[in-house]
């Protein structure tokens, strides 16, 4: 006799299985019918089991139901904490940086306050920015992810009464983690002179009063014991801090700035059932860059790279910024398609939802669907963008949607005055390619616009 219930169902993050049991009446000699059911998905599964009667064969039946809670972020957190091997953790400053992250397949991220305060204010990392500005800066990334985040919660923004609000407001905000350091206010950026910490107790004070926090929500977060004694005092009083965070309840260790290999091994020889983290701080910082095989031989479980996105971020914004001054856009391999853009965004899968909400009458027309406005073809069409200097040599031959008419102006600026959807408008109808514009600009270029 088959299982009365079979089958598997996948999907990210956990797993649960479910075994079920279901006895027949003496119609059914010797049935004791067992199935089981396994799941790799992202809940905690609640199940109940509900006795009913089938009227044809008076056999009793077993109904299981499910409900459905959301594994929290800091479960998640805790899950990595426990698996082998060293996990990676770029650092994200929005939410698109942190869904590149989680779609180029990291299991968790940081927020870094560096980038943060460089990507929303354009200011240092020395103290300008507020918890308010970074307790909304990270819902917005923890709402764009699946993925477990840990939060730059800088020096908790004042004494241990602040703390216990900053570490609230980070776990109401979805993160699943939150760095805690020990420096002074206004604080220093890691890495950078000037930095300055509490006296032991008051530091000490901090994690305790996070670990209170924690406890008086009755939500979880891992709480990330940070102290930047190294540059500021000494190795020693930075390996004393990091026990003294490991006995009032830490869940992971971090010394910023240790100068060295050996410095890193004696940090993690301390506490040794207490996680360790690692800061590998791209462009020249104080501590060696190690590779993860290398970080993990020496004991640490996470590792964090602060700057990679924004640094990347700013070289290549400030290289299309130089190109589009130059008159050109940037070109093909730098910067990802439209097509590509939407993608990342979501576009698709928001249309593909928006089809379930459908209705017969007021519907707007998508790009492609010509039956009803000419001028929606234009959107499988090509324009051509064709720029021949004073001396022969072209200059720039591109092509682009059709319909992209907001993004013309910043390849062409002398297109700015042209009026170019209804040259499109009167070009709807064409079946082959069309010649739309050829004129000479002020400084002599000709400049040439076709609809292919």
């Amino acid at each position: 006799m088959k299982p009365l219930v079979s089958g598997v169902c996948s999907c990210r993050d956990y797993s649960v299985s479910l075994a079920h049991s279901c006895t027949f009446s003496n119609s059914f000699p010797n049935s004791n019918v067992k199935s089981q059911r396994s799941f790799f998905f992202p809940y905690n599964l609640t199940f109940q089991t509900l006795k009913t009667t089938c009227p044809a064969a008076r056999v009793p039946q077993s109904v299981v139901t499910c409900s459905a809670e959301r594994t929290s972020p800091a479960k998640s957190l805790r899950l990595i904490l426990d698996s082998p091997g060293i996990h990676q953790g770029p650092a994200c400053f929005d939410a698109l940086s942190a869904k590149l992250v989680e779609r180029a397949g990291f299991n968790y991220c940081f927020t870094s306050g560096f980038s943060i305060s460089a990507a929303r204010l354009a200011l240092p990392d020395t103290g300008f920015i507020s918890y308010g500005e970074m307790v909304d800066q990270g819902q917005l990334i923890t709402q764009a992810v699946s993925i477990p985040v840990i939060g730059d919660g800088d020096n908790g923004y004042g004494n241990a009464m602040n703390v216990k609000r900053t570490v609230k407001g980070y776990i109401k905000a979805g993160f699943a983690g939150i760095i805690l350091e020990d420096q002074v206010s206004p604080k220093a950026c890691g890495h950078t002179r000037g930095r300055k910490v509490v006296s032991r107790e008051e530091a000490v004070m901090r994690i305790k009063a996070a670990v209170d926090a924690r406890k008086e929500t009755g939500l979880d977060i891992i709480i990330v014991a940070r102290t930047d004694s190294r540059q500021a005092v000494s190795l020693d009083e930075s390996l004393w801090r990091s026990r003294a965070f490991a006995d009032a309840g830490a869940d992971v260790l971090f010394i910023d700035a240790l100068a060295s290999r050996e410095e890193m091994k004696s940090f993690c020889e301390i506490s040794p059932l207490v996680p360790k983290m690692a800061n590998m701080l791209e462009g020249g910082g104080k501590t060696p860059i190690l590779n993860p095989l290398e970080l993990e031989e020496l004991g640490y479980k996470l590792v964090a790279y602060p700057l990679s996105l924004i640094g990347v971020s700013i070289q290549a914004m400030q290289d299309s910024l130089t190109a589009i001054k130059g008159g050109r856009i940037p070109p093909p391999g730098t910067m990802p398609t439209f097509e590509e853009i939407k993608e990342i965004l979501g576009f698709n899968t928001y249309y593909e939802e928006e089809k379930r909400y459908a209705t017969s009458t007021g519907q707007m027309l998508r790009p492609g669907d010509g039956s009803r406005d000419p001028f929606s073809r234009i959107w499988s069409r090509t324009l051509r963008i064709k720029i021949t200097g004073r001396d022969g040599f072209e200059k720039l031959d591109v092509r682009i949607p059709a319909g992209f008419l907001e993004g013309i102006t910043n390849i062409v600026p002398a297109l700015g005055g042209v009026n170019i959807k209804e040259l499109l408008d009167d070009a709807a109808g064409e079946v082959g390619g069309k010649l739309l514009l050829d004129f000479n600009d002020t400084i002599g270029d000709r400049i040439q616009v076709f609809l292919e």
